[in-house]
């Protein structure tokens, strides 16, 4: 009866972190297609591994280490070109100060900086940036000690400063100015 239990609980506290597992997902990949799929064989792994999960640890940093492991071993030698990261997911409008216009192109331009960053560097911006864990637990999930993770986040976050820097200066890109 007491494991039933368990297994009930553990199933509730799963289907409570499938947003945010689908949301890194697709940050990873790029694309909602392959982001669902992803999560579809993370969720199927973690419930073959349903025994493995102590009470004690976040679920959802179990799940995120499931996935991101699901996710390395899927990937190939040569690394695909993302072209959906969704703009819509990385944007909180609670947390918005821009114009919506002003906005979505930051959003956009975030997104094609993404695309430009090596996979653990982007897997370690989104997990404290967009997913808000902490740094403890992102280390876990990419299974590498803390000093790393801020040695990647500190990289991708220069990166993706200079990526929107360059995005700022292009002349081709014409941003139209707001008039009171």
């Amino acid at each position: 009866m007491r494991k039933r239990r368990r297994m009930d609980e553990l199933e509730s506290y799963v289907e409570e972190e499938i947003p945010h597992l689908r949301r890194f997902a697709r940050s990873l990949c790029g694309s909602a297609d392959e982001g669902d799929d992803l999560v579809q064989d993370a969720l199927e792994r973690a419930w073959r591994k349903r025994h493995s999960w102590r009470r004690e640890g976040s679920v959802r940093g179990w799940l995120f280490r499931i996935l991101y492991r699901v996710f390395l071993n899927s990937r190939r030698k040569t690394r695909p070109v993302l072209s959906e990261i969704d703009t819509e997911a990385m944007a909180d409008p609670a947390h918005e100060t821009l114009a919506p216009q002003d906005a979505r192109l930051t959003a956009d331009d975030l997104a094609r900086g993404l695309e430009t960053l090596p996979d653990d560097q982007r897997a370690a911006v989104l997990l404290i940036a967009l997913e808000g864990v902490s740094y403890d637990e992102a280390a876990s999930v990419l299974d590498v000690p803390i000093g790393t993770l801020r040695s990647r986040l500190f990289r991708g976050r220069e990166a993706l400063r200079q990526t929107m820097d360059d995005e700022e200066r292009m002349p081709s890109r014409v941003r139209l100015r707001r008039v009171k």
